[in-house]
Formats: C-alpha cells, structure tokens, sequence
C-alpha cells in the first residue's frame, strides 16, 4: 500500500480510535515499525497527529479539536464510561451536566430514567433526553457557542447558582499528571466551577484519552471530585493521590 493511502488510514483510526500505536499499525500493515514510524513522524509533522511514547494521538493544544472529531474519539469507551455513571445516579435525582461529549454518552444512558431534573448548559444534552418524558429539563441561559452546542458566560453562572444539585456530571478536555481537570474556554470553567459548589455529589466522566491531552485553564482538582470514572487505569501516584484526596475511580 502506498504511503499516502496508508498514512489517511492510520489518521481515520486514530480518529475513530483516538490513538494509534506502532507495533499495531505494523503488524495491521505488514510492514515494518521504521516504516510505520516515518507514516507518524509525516503526520505529526504536518500537524494532523502529535506523537506519544509508541504511536500518536489527535493532537491538542491552545485550542479544542472539532466537535465532530471528538465525538467519534473512543465512541466505546465514553458509552461504558456512560453507563456506570448514569447506574449511580438514582431516579429522582436533580442533576447538573456540562458541555462535552462524554456527558452526552451520560445523557443517552438516562433516558430510562425517572423523574430527573436536569440541569444543562448543552443543548445536545436538551435534545437527548427530550425524548424522556418524565425528565424536567431546565436549559441555562447564555451565550450560544454554535461549534458545539454549549451555552457559556455570566448568566449561565448565575443561573447554576441557584440551585443546589444532587450529582453534577462533569466533562473536561484534559486531565494532567497532577490531578487537575483542564478545558480551553474560561467561560465554560467558570460554569462547571459554580456547578462543583453547588453539587452534594461531583462526578467527572473522562475516558483515558483525556490523560494523554493538555488544555491551558484550570477546572479543579481530582480532590474536589467525588467520583471519577474511566476506561483506564491511572498512574501509580496519580491513584495514590487519589486515595489520599478520597476521590472514588471507577474503571468501566
């Protein structure tokens, strides 16, 4: 296979998958990894893919990688992610939920939910659980951010500020070695802050991609987390940290 066929291939799985590795990509291509190293270093050089120790990744920096993208990243994981999530969250419950597409995978996997009161800042999350009749859906107000459906700024602040919310779920674009829940858009950090002080229960869905990326502004720490689930296990100290801060993991 030629390398340019080959190197659109490995960029839709990595896309599709958000992640590719070297000796997987060699033994998929029967080539050798020199080769499939070269197909990465091309890619990464022209900015489609970033680098990692043993393959690549969709890359991330000062700004956030397009709506559709993320939605086909690790579409599997999210969903298992989704579903241990929405287990916890018992009938009745009011519930605060943000922008992302891991908190929508949540969103799909309440719709057999009863008596929800949902709070949002995402109109995808809106349109999902619609289509349960028993869920009040309460959609803050705001500024529109059309890339992703999301409502950001002052009034959604202080909206969220009146309630108090028996769980929130919370999304984030990236997770650092030391615990702290990153995004690019202070607007939307000013929201999911508000949302953590008003919650008796903090959950964060994050699948493991979201610690192998980077984003430039603060949402918290993992030790203002209650509960955090994922599809990998963490490093040793980041779980030692953890177990210091009480923060509960949960692996789908």
């Amino acid at each position: 296979m030629a390398s340019n066929f080959r190197q659109r291939e490995i960029l839709e799985l990595a896309r599709k998958d958000g992640k590719v590795t070297v000796d997987d990509l060699a033994e998929s291509y029967g080539v050798t990894v020199q080769t499939i190293r070269r197909d990465l270093a091309d890619l990464a050089e022209s900015g489609r893919l970033e680098r990692v120790h043993g393959g690549a990744v969709v890359p991330s920096g000062v700004a956030n990688i397009l709506y559709k993208e993320r939605r086909r990243l690790n579409e599997a994981g999210k969903k298992a992610i989704a579903q241990k999530c929405a287990q916890t969250i018992p009938d009745g419950a009011s519930v605060f939920m943000n922008i992302g597409t891991s908190t929508e995978a949540v969103a799909q996997e309440l719709l057999d939910h009863e008596n929800l009161l949902v709070v949002t800042n995402n109109l995808n999350i809106a349109n999902i659980l619609a289509a349960n009749k028993s869920c009040e859906i309460i959609l803050a107000g705001g500024i529109l951010r059309r890339s992703d459906g999301g409502i950001v700024g002052g009034l959604t602040v202080e909206m969220v500020k009146q309630f108090k919310f028996d769980y929130s779920v919370l999304g984030c674009s990236a997770i650092d070695a030391d615990g702290d829940l990153l995004d690019f858009d202070g607007q939307e950090v000013m929201v999911s802050s508000t949302a953590i002080k008003r919650s008796r229960v903090v959950m964060v869905v994050a699948d493991y991609l979201k610690f192998e990326r980077k984003a430039p502004m603060t949402i918290c720490s993992l030790r203002d987390v209650d509960l955090l689930f994922t599809d990998a296990p963490l490093a040793a100290d980041l779980v030692t940290a953890c177990e210091g801060w009480s923060t509960q993991v949960v692996l789908a």
